[in-house]
């Protein structure tokens, strides 16, 4: 079973559960992704994802579980980041021995302080995204228009409650502007934090259906005029830091009330000086998860533009 959050036919969003026979979900005409089989079992004992992760895993568990009252078919239904309310999207850093390269490799003048944190006791961890920002599968991501080099990282996102508690896990692709953090690490959070910047999904796989997120394969491949022009493979086998002692850090001196999600650093990065075009079309697969699509645009008026066309 996977928890979704999707648009229903009265055009309110839902949380619901989605039955282990669907797994592929494909773009509608808005670009947004849909499903296209299986069944739905709503969960309205909570009216929005952020009210079940402010509940305790014993609880969470149970409500997930409850006797279908009904089912809806899932086939048209249009999925949402599976992410709301007062959610926030975190992230780790220099977790992988890839990510410790690639950010030395880009920051000639500072490269010393990723080779220190990989090694660290305390963990990298930064703000990724409110919710309200936060794409959902099919649809765009961008690329800052003030720019040169730019490129998606995929990574295993935990989902947490409101105690730092591992509910389940998503796929995060968390955008990067190489070019502005390299320039210098104290811009991280503009090279990290931007409208289109963060896209999360397809769905959730509950934590107790996933019982080893170490033995994991992830896959990224980016399309450019059909063609592939970048791909990759790795495992989350290589992740240096438990999930939980990031968590234990996300939560030790904070508060999530509804919950968080927690991404937890990627180990595939493209070779400087690979950078993302508008256009390209960025896939990223988790086994055990499931696959997370989003094609891309460069600027803050190109996202605009994308949101104005789908609610249309």
């Amino acid at each position: 079973m996977r928890l979704i959050r999707y648009l229903a036919g009265d055009g309110n969003p839902r949380i619901g559960m989605l039955d282990g026979e669907s797994g592929e979900s494909g773009a509608d005409g808005t670009g947004a992704a849909s499903l296209s089989a299986g069944r739905i079992t709503p969960l309205p004992a909570v009216p929005a994802l952020s009210a079940l992760l402010a509940q305790p895993l014993d609880r969470v568990r149970e409500i997930c579980a409850a006797p279908a009252a009904e089912t809806v078919p899932a086939a048209g239904v249009t999925l949402l980041a599976p992410v709301d309310g007062a959610t926030e999207v975190w992230a780790a850093g220099v977790t992988y021995e890839r990510s410790r390269t690639a950010r030395m490799a880009e920051s000639e003048n500072s490269a010393d302080i990723y080779d220190r944190v990989y090694d660290a006791e305390r963990p990298e961890l930064f703000f990724k995204s409110a919710a309200w920002r936060v794409r959902g599968p099919g649809v765009p991501v961008s690329v800052r228009a003030d720019s040169a080099i730019n490129v998606p990282e995929p990574e295993l996102a935990a989902v947490l409650n409101c105690a730092g508690a591992v509910v389940g896990y998503t796929i995060c692709n968390d955008m990067s502007s190489r070019s502005i953090e390299g320039e210098n690490p104290l811009y991280l959070p503009q090279a990290k934090v931007y409208l289109g910047g963060c896209a999360v999904g397809p769905w959730i796989v509950p934590a107790w259906e996933l019982p080893d997120p170490y033995a994991l394969t992830m896959e990224l491949a980016i399309t450019r005029d059909g063609a592939t022009v970048w791909t990759g493979t790795a495992g989350t086998a290589s992740l240096r830091r438990r999930i939980g002692e990031l968590a234990g850090y996300l939560f030790r001196e904070d508060d999530f009330p509804g919950g968080a999600i927690l991404s937890t650093g990627t180990s595939l990065v493209p070779d400087l000086p690979f950078t993302l075009q508008p256009g390209d079309h960025v896939r990223i697969a988790i086994s055990g998860i499931g696959e997370l699509s989003n094609p891309v645009v460069r600027g803050k008026a190109a996202v605009t533009a994308a949101k104005r066309a789908h609610s249309a």
